[in-house]
Order: structure tokens, then sequence, then C-alpha cells
């Protein structure tokens, strides 16, 4: 049969012949949140170090909370008062500032900050003193430094953090319109853009004064409602009322973080107070505590303590005249502004993660950058270049093998009933079991696998895994529960018959499918720079196509693995346009299974796909002649029959290369050779020639098929589990090609591994490793 050239009528002809055998996805204001007249301020930018949790949680949107130090180095509350923990169990990532070593840091670990307080020479550092420890730090003194308010502002700032969580605000001291005694926490409210969750500020403070300062430097001021209605007051620490009304008020947590946002948004970088009362049970009489305050403070000035001795000895009047009863409310007022403003955080989590906007027109706020990593110093991999990196599921998978008691020979569990079984857990999914084989079969091949798992048992177990196996974490993002009902961990239970062969598999893959592609994964992409980005139909039909898209603005080579035949075909949905074709294909490789590859076709077919122009020019270019004859001799007549070549065919001009799995019939290679390919010119490789294109095309040169055996015939009793075999096929596959490989030099290899997957417990067989000099030779070759 012959398709004459520039004939879309005579092509389709010819296709729909070969078909009788067979009818069958705000960045502006996210990068105002790390402006540069606020990055650039003092000398940190060099210097800081941000642990890899907090940085990687800065750069997810995960929601974080700042944390000062004083409260531990010069506070009279003890080390005990699970701050951390209180951001944890809301969901949020604590990050605590401080100065160790002269080093800034923003996430400082427990035994850190033990270590600074035990030293029992931390010194107190707000916004001046912070260049003058660093700077001391950089000749070699070791010296220490708890953050203030104003120094966990500014630290918390460089490291993008929003939200920090602490006691009480220093204020305008009382006649400090004469003595110019103003906290630094005030000024750095007025020009940094850090919200601040506080009871307020002290009650011996001039807080009217205070209020007035802070709108005099344009920080915004609200006090949360906390069940009242109407104007309520700006707390007083201790006391929930102060006698002056707050400048506004906020109901919600959610409003809170709306207002973070739009300040954001609009590029204002001042700061934000929202006042936390008091716990009312925990709560101190403000008559009470005015008349308290009115001796400790009359005593202050009578003994001559002010200045920086000032809060001091009037806190420690305070803790003697109320019996203790103030430090008892100190604490828990402490702990609930935490509490809120981890609430305040997760919210403002999903907010960033919906990606708000006001209208299609308006400013898209879906992520924020933490600051470069050539200037700031990161706790991670020691690069995040990558020679393949994954996009796909990871998930908690559980193989139920049927195994019937005694003497039984039946090989068919019984439907609606239970079934003796052999359960096996362990970690899968597709995505992690490719890059885990692409990592396991050559060491010196970088992977990453970028994928969701939840706040929940199953994702803590496959962050251990995960780390266990080697593969980095850099780029697997926890999203909690609380922002979407199906951001659980994935689950895949995969029930067997008695020969190991599929029966039935359920899969809970909701947090892959309700995921909105975010700006970060762009990010992960332009980071890692990778040969290969694979991509699996665990996505959303949109979010696949945002991958791909990513993949190609980054000149990356993209393969794609269908899943399944449900999830295949959200590579050709009807309502989002065509991929590209060759010679600028959307994707470059793909390796589906015969059932696969019958469902792409289908939904190809459907939805459009074989009726463009473009489409039919590049088939038209096959000058295919005698086709039946030809699928039969590369393949055989009943592969043909069933439509697997000329399925392939079909496809190639949006995949141009195909790798077919067929099970124990062995792998159908389908790809499109360029003009100058050099199996055109080989003897060797002419009997896998399907066609050749024409003389004078300027990029197709033919159409190669090659049908390869199984590596190795696998006897029943040595089949443990099928699950994960395609994938790690898939995996070596890829490693391969990073590697400069060739797809038909790399199939054997690629095949062996599966079967070594085939015969262990694992989704990926811990032995690949074995084969990574038969994948270097096969590179080479």
């Amino acid at each position: 049969m012959i398709v004459p050239r520039s004939s879309c009528r005579l092509a389709r002809q010819a296709l729909s012949q070969l078909q009788l055998s067979h009818q069958t996805v705000g960045a502006n204001a996210a990068r105002r949140h790390m402006s540069a007249a606020a990055y650039q301020a003092g000398g940190l930018k060099n210097l800081l170090r941000v642990s890899e949790e907090v940085a990687d949680a800065v750069a997810t949107n995960k929601p974080v909370v700042a944390l000062e130090s004083t409260i531990y180095t010069h506070g009279a509350l003890g080390n005990d008062l699970g701050l951390e923990d209180i951001v944890r169990q809301g969901g949020g990532v604590p990050a605590v500032c401080g100065i160790l070593n002269g080093e800034p840091i923003v996430g400082m670990t427990e035994a850190e900050v033990a270590f600074m307080v035990d030293s029992g020479t931390a010194g107190k550092v707000s916004r001046r003193d912070v260049a003058h420890l660093v700077g001391l730090g950089i000749t070699g003194k070791k010296v220490h430094g708890g953050t203030t308010i104003a120094g966990t502002m500014l630290l918390s700032r460089l490291a993008g953090i929003r939200v920090f969580g602490t006691g009480g605000l220093g204020g305008v001291h009382r006649g400090g319109e004469n003595s110019l005694d103003v906290s630094a926490d005030l000024t750095e409210l007025g020009r940094t853009r850090v919200a601040v969750v506080s009871s307020g500020c002290k009650g011996f403070l001039d807080i009217p004064r205070t209020l007035e300062f802070l709108e005099t430097h344009g920080a915004f001021v609200a006090t949360f409602a906390d069940g009242r209605t109407g104007n309520v007051d700006f707390p007083a620490f201790w006391a929930r009322e102060s006698g002056t009304k707050s400048p506004a008020v906020v109901q919600t947590e959610r409003e809170a973080a709306a207002m973070i946002l739009a300040q954001e948004s609009l590029g204002i970088e001042s700061g934000m107070l929202f006042a936390n009362p008091i716990p009312e049970e925990y709560g101190i009489p403000r008559a009470e505590m005015d008349a308290v305050i009115e001796t400790a403070v009359t005593e202050a000035i009578e003994k001559g303590f002010t200045g920086a001795k000032n809060t001091p000895y009037v806190l420690g009047r305070i803790r003697q005249l109320t019996e203790e009863r103030s430090t008892l409310a100190n604490k828990a007022l402490v702990r609930s502004n935490v509490a809120r403003a981890t609430k305040i955080s997760v919210e403002l989590s999903k907010l960033l993660n919906e990606g708000v906007s006001k209208s299609s027109s308006s400013t898209h706020v879906s992520g924020y950058d933490i600051p470069p990593k050539a200037t700031v110093k990161v706790e991670e991999p020691k690069s995040s270049k990558a020679d393949v990196l994954v996009a796909g599921s990871v998930a908690i998978d559980l193989s139920c093998d049927y195994h019937p008691l005694g003497d039984k020979k039946e090989v068919a569990p019984h439907m609606q009933t239970s079934n003796p079984a052999r359960i096996n857990q362990f970690i899968g999914g597709v995505g992690h079991n490719v890059a885990l084989a692409a990592h396991r079969v050559s060491k010196d091949t970088t992977v990453r696998l970028c994928s969701l798992i939840g706040d929940d048992v199953a994702g803590a177990t496959v962050l251990s895994s995960l780390k266990a196996s080697g593969l980095e974490t850099t780029y697997i993002r926890q999203l909690t529960s609380e922002y979407h009902v199906a951001n659980r961990t994935a689950q895949y239970v995969a029930v067997n018959d008695a020969e190991k062969n599929l029966v039935m598999a359920m899969a809970d893959m909701g947090i892959f499918a309700n995921h909105s592609f975010p700006d970060y994964w762009k990010s992960a992409v332009a980071g890692a720079k990778p040969a290969w980005l694979v991509v699996d139909g665990n996505w959303s039909p949109k979010d696949v196509r945002a991958w791909i898209d990513a993949g190609r603005e980054q000149g990356c080579k993209v393969a794609f693995e269908p899943v399944s035949t449900a999830k295949s075909i959200g590579l050709f949905p009807k309502e989002h346009p065509h991929l590209g074709v060759f010679p600028s294909p959307g994707i470059d490789i793909a390796s589906p299974n015969n059932f696969e590859l019958n469902a792409m076709y289908s939904a190809a077919k459907e939805n459009g796909f074989f009726d463009t122009p473009e489409w039919f020019e590049v088939i038209d270019a096959f000058n295919m002649r005698g086709a039946r004859d030809r699928f039969v001799a590369l393949t055989s007549k009943e592969m043909t029959d069933a439509g697997i070549p000329v399925q392939t065919v079909h496809l190639l001009p949006y995949i141009p290369t195909l790798v077919t799995k067929l099970g124990s019939k062995g792998v159908l290679l389908t790809t499109i050779l360029g003009k100058n390919d050099p199996r055109l010119k080989d003897r060797n490789e002419e009997k896998w020639l399907l066609t050749r294109g024409y003389v004078d095309h300027p990029t197709i040169g033919g159409v190669y098929m090659r049908l390869f055996p199984p590596a190795e015939k696998v006897a029943l009793d040595e089949i443990v589990s099928v699950n994960g075999v395609g994938d790690t096929f898939l995996g070596v596959l890829i490693a391969g090609l990073s590697k400069g490989g060739k797809v038909e030099d790399l199939i054997d290899v690629a095949q062996k591994a599966a079967v070594m997957t085939l015969k262990s417990h694992e989704s990926v067989s811990p032995d690949l490793e074995r084969l990574d000099g038969a994948l270097k030779a096969s590179v080479r070759s």
C-alpha cells in the first residue's frame, strides 16, 4: 500500500485499512516576598544558615513558624515550654532563630539551643547586635546570642518565613516620650514584613503610645476577637483587656492569613502584629494587674532601673507580687500564641497552594522563592542537579497473594468472601519504583524523586524508607489533610491469584489527582536540570501536561509511564491542547504495556488527535508500503491481529519512541528514525526497518520496529511478585539513556532488571547493582 505525499485523504484511507484487523496545567508577588531591599539588609546574605527542613518547607509553601531564642537564653519560663512540639502538632515546621558560634541560624536543633543556653554566655540580640556577633564569628570568636523579637524577625525575613509566634511585644516605656526608651521591636515591625503573633505588649508599657508608634511606622495591628463582638481591647499581656481599643479586629486565622497574603501581594514591606488575648482561664484581671504593675514600675524608677535593666526588674517584681501567677500566665499565653501562629501559617499555606488570585489579570500567588542558593547557606544535598528527575507517585503497597489452604490447586481467589493469602507491605508507587531502579542500577546516576505524601503515619513511613534507600527527599512535598481530605499518603492494594498474576487492584491516589501544579515544581525542574524527566500518569491530565511543559522549557528529554489503562488516557484528553509532534514532540519515549497502549490509542483517536494536519504530515512522511505484511514479519500474526504494531505507529508522531511491554512475549520497540540515523545504512539493522521515509524529507528517515524476546524464561515457582516489574524496566532504561546509551542497546539489560524484581518481594529488586557493569557495557556499545 502506498500513501502518496501531501495527500491527507489518502493517508487517512491507508491508515483506516491498517485498522481493519483491529477496530479498536502570581509569581510577582511571590518574588516580592524576598525583596532585594530587605534581603540586602545587613551583612547576612552570605552567612545565614537555614536548616534543610525549614528551607524545604519555605520552598514548598509548607506552614512554617519562626520562634525566638531569647525566651530560652534570657527568659524565666524554663526550657520545657514545648513550643516546637506545638508547631509540629498543629501541622507546621518550627524554626528557632539564634546565633551560635557567631553563625546566624534559622532552624536550630534542640541540641544547639541547649548548648547555647548551657554556655551561659549568650547575649541578647536585636537588629543592632546581629552584625556585631556575626562579625566576631568571622574572626573566629565563638559567641552566642538569643534573638529578640526584632532579631528573630530579621532572620525570619531573610529565610523567607512569614509568621512568627512569641510572647509579648516590646513597646514604648512609660515616660518614653521624654526618655525615648522605645523597643526595637516596634521599629522592626515598621520595616520588616513578618507577621508577629503575641499577646499584645507587656502590660507595664505605655500601650496607647505603643500603638501610636506602630501606626506612624505603618505596621498593621489587629486583635483576635476570640469570641467577642464589636470593638475589642488590645490585650495587655497578662490581662485580656488594656483599656485601649485595638486598631483592627480579626475573626479567624484564615482572615489573618489572607491579610498577610494581601500585604505581600501589594508589596508593602512593613510588618504586621496580630494580638492574641491570653486564654481566659489564665488571664489576670486588669484591675489587679494595674495595681501590681504600678508598684513594680514605681519601685524600678526609685531604684534607678532604666533602659535595658528596666524590663528584667519589673518582670521579676511582678512575679513576686503575683506569687508566680504571672509566670503561669506567661507560659500559657506563649503556648497559645505559638498555636495560633501555627494555625495562621497553615491557612496561609492553603491559600498559597490554592494559587489565590483576584482575577485572571491579577497577580497570581502560588509560592515564593527562598534566597538564592548562591547567597544563603542551606543544609541540603551537595547539588540539586540530577541526571534523572522522576515526577510521580510514592505509595504504601500491599501485595495480597492468594494462597489456597491444604492441597487445593485453585488458582483464582473467590469473590465476595475472604480468602487465605500471604500479604506483604512495602514502599512502592510508580514514580518511586522508577527512581529507585535508576538509583540502584547505577550509583553514579544522580536521581531525584518529585512526589507528594500526607502528614500521616504512612507518610512518615515513606520518608523513612526513602532515606534508608539513599534516595534524596528534597522534592518530597508533605501536604496536610486539613487542606484537603484527599491529602492522604497514597496506598495501593494488589490482589494476585495463586500464580502471582494480578486479579484486581485498588489504588488511593487522590493526593496526586487533586494536586494543583505549583511554581515550585517548575523551580525543581529548573534547579535539577536533568537529562531526563520521567512523568507518571498518576497526576491529573492537567498536571501531566504541566510537567511535560516544564521539562521542555528546560530542554529535558521527557519519558511517560502510563501507570494503568485508566491513567494512560490522561495523556490524550479532549479538553486540553494537542501535544507537539515530531520533530518537536512533547514526549520522547513512553513505556506502556499492550493494554495501556490500546487505551492510549483509543483515547487519541476518540479525542481527535489523529485528525490534525500536523499528525497527517508525520504519518505521510513514513512512506508506508505493504504495512500488514511487514507488521507480521517484524512481530507476529497474533500481535498484528491484536493491533499492537499499527497502534504504535499511530502514536509515533506524538511519542516518537514507544517501548511496549508484552510480558512473556518480550518488548516491542517502535521508533522514528531521524534523517541521518546510522541504522538506515547498517545492514545488521536493516531487517528491523518497517519503512524508509522519502529521500528528500528534512527530518524523517524511516520507522524502526523490533521485537525483543524476553531476556529469561521465568518458571512459575520463581515468580514472587509482579509489582514494580515494568517500573524497574523503565528506571533501568532511563538510567542508561541518561548516560548516552541507545534504547535498542539497553532493552536487554532493562529486561534482566525486570526479571530480578519479578523474583523479589520488593517493588524494586535490591540486587540491581549487580547489573551496573552490564549497563555500562550497553552504554558503550
